[in-house]
């Protein structure tokens, strides 16, 4: 059996806050409330579980995406004036995507402090 990464708690000060924002840029549906969690399925095999009951501590966390879902994350960036994004470490939050790894990227920051990656390709 292959090692699959199930789940993952992400503290938020506003847990419900928190999920829809991640899930407006993914274009996926929030799940129903789990006991403390709002959780997020972001594909098959991982589900982020969103917990407000400590906090938040800023975290980053990368998505390897096709080509579809970045540009409609891309074109939803760039409709949303409120959010910074970049292209990352060198360039910060300059409302551009980069080329690294032989495909594109961006970073997005939520309202939490957490610094989301999302790229088409990874780096041989």
């Amino acid at each position: 059996m292959s090692i699959v990464l199930n789940h993952m708690i992400i503290p938020a000060d506003d847990k419900v806050a928190a999920a829809e924002f991640l899930a407006r840029l993914l274009g996926l549906p929030v799940g129903e409330p789990a006991g403390p969690f709002v959780p997020l399925r972001v594909n098959d095999d991982l589900t982020l579980d969103f917990d407000d009951r400590r906090g938040s501590r800023p975290g980053h966390y990368a998505f390897l995406v096709d080509d579809k879902t970045f540009d409609a994350l891309l074109a939803f960036l760039e409709r949303s004036p409120g959010i910074q994004y970049g292209s990352g470490p060198m360039g910060g939050w300059d409302r551009s995507s980069n080329h690294l790894g032989g495909g594109r990227g961006v970073y997005v920051l939520d309202p939490n402090g957490h610094g989301y990656e999302f790229f088409t390709a990874v780096p041989e």
